[in-house]
C-alpha cells in the first residue's frame, strides 16, 4: 500500500483507528485538515466543541463543551450514534480545556465501535503540570493509533519562526495558516511499530503528494580555500583516488570475519605484544 492510499483511507475513516490524534500550532491551523476527514467522511460528523459557538457547515451534530460538563458530553455522542448504520466521525475541536487526568477516560468514553473520533491537541498553548502524572501531549500520544501534525508547507527558517511564534510576533513572508500543508503521519500497526510519512495537502483540491525535502546540492568548490593559509589545503586528483583505494582493517573485518554476528573479532600478527600470563588479555 502506497503512503498517499494509507493517507486517503485514514481521512475516509477506512483504517483501524478508533481515535486519532492531530496536533497544530499558531503557525498552522487544524481547520483545513479537521474539514478535510468531514469531506472524506461519508457518514454523520458528529462535532464537539471548546472553543466556538458556531456549528460548521459539515457538522451534523454540534455540541457546545464550553459550559457543560464531560458526562454532559459522552452522553449527546452515545445518543447520536444510536441506530448509525454508516461509521460516524466525532470531532472535538480542542482536547486542550480538559485535565490531563480526566483526558484518557473521555477519550475511551466517546470511542465506541460505530465511530473514529479526531481530536485536536494545540502545541503552543501551555498545559498544568501535575506531580506523578503524565503531561497530556505524551499521554494523548501513547494512546492514538494515528497522530497528524500539520505544520506550513513553506517555511524559510524554522528555528526563527518557533521562536518568533513564542514571542507572539508572526512573520507577513511566512506561509502561515494556509490550505495548503505540510503534514506529517505517524501510523502505528497492530504489532506496536510506528511508521512516519510526510504530504503536501491540498485543502482546495483534495490532492495529497509525498513532501518530498529541497536538498541543497553541495559542490566541493575548493577554490573557496585558497588564500586563507601559507600552506596547500587543496586535494588532488591523484590523493583523491589514492585516499579511495586506502582499505581500512575494520572494512575487512566487516565484510569476512564480521559475519558471525556480534562477536568481536581482532587478530593477532607477529608484531602485538601479548603476555600469555595474563589471563585478562585472553581473547579466546
Amino acid at each position: 500500500m502506497s503512503s498517499v492510499v494509507l493517507l486517503s483511507r485514514h481521512l475516509a475513516l477506512k483504517e483501524q483507528a478508533s481515535f486519532s490524534l492531530v496536533l497544530d500550532s499558531l503557525a498552522q491551523s487544524a481547520h483545513f485538515l479537521l474539514s478535510e476527514f468531514a469531506f472524506r467522511s461519508s457518514g454523520p460528523v458528529i462535532y464537539l466543541s471548546f472553543e466556538t459557538t458556531s456549528k460548521p457547515q459539515y457538522a451534523t451534530e454540534f455540541f457546545d463543551c464550553s459550559d457543560a460538563s464531560l458526562a454532559s458530553a459522552v452522553k449527546f455522542v452515545s445518543n447520536s450514534l444510536k441506530d448509525q448504520k454508516t461509521r460516524a466521525l466525532v470531532v472535538v475541536d480542542s482536547l486542550n480545556y480538559i485535565d490531563a487526568s480526566d483526558m484518557a477516560s473521555f477519550v475511551s468514553s466517546i470511542v465506541s465501535p460505530q465511530a473514529s473520533v479526531v481530536a485536536c491537541f494545540h502545541k503552543n498553548a501551555p498545559q498544568p503540570q501535575s506531580p506523578g502524572f503524565p503531561g497530556a501531549l505524551p499521554l494523548l500520544s501513547y494512546i492514538a493509533q494515528a497522530i497528524f501534525e500539520v505544520a506550513p508547507a513553506k517555511i524559510q527558517d524554522e528555528e526563527d519562526l518557533s521562536s518568533a511564534i513564542q514571542r507572539l510576533e508572526f512573520p507577513i513572508v511566512e506561509s502561515l495558516n494556509l490550505p495548503v500543508f505540510k503534514l506529517t503521519l505517524t501510523n502505528r500497526r497492530k504489532s506496536g511499530k510506528a511508521l512516519v510519512y510526510q504530504y503536501i495537502v491540498d485543502t482546495n483540491t483534495h490532492e495529497y503528494t509525498v513532501f518530498k525535502p529541497s536538498t541543497e546540492e553541495t559542490v566541493e568548490d575548493e577554490s573557496l580555500l585558497k588564500d586563507l593559509t601559507t600552506f596547500n589545503l587543496t586535494t588532488s586528483t591523484k590523493q583523491k583516488l589514492a585516499r579511495e583505494q586506502v582499505e581500512l582493517p575494520f572494512m575487512e573485518a566487516q565484510t569476512e570475519l564480521g559475519k558471525y554476528g556480534g562477536a568481536i573479532v581482532y587478530e593477532f600478527e607477529k608484531d602485538d605484544d601479548y603476555d600469555e600470563e595474563d589471563p585478562y588479555e585472553d581473547p579466546f
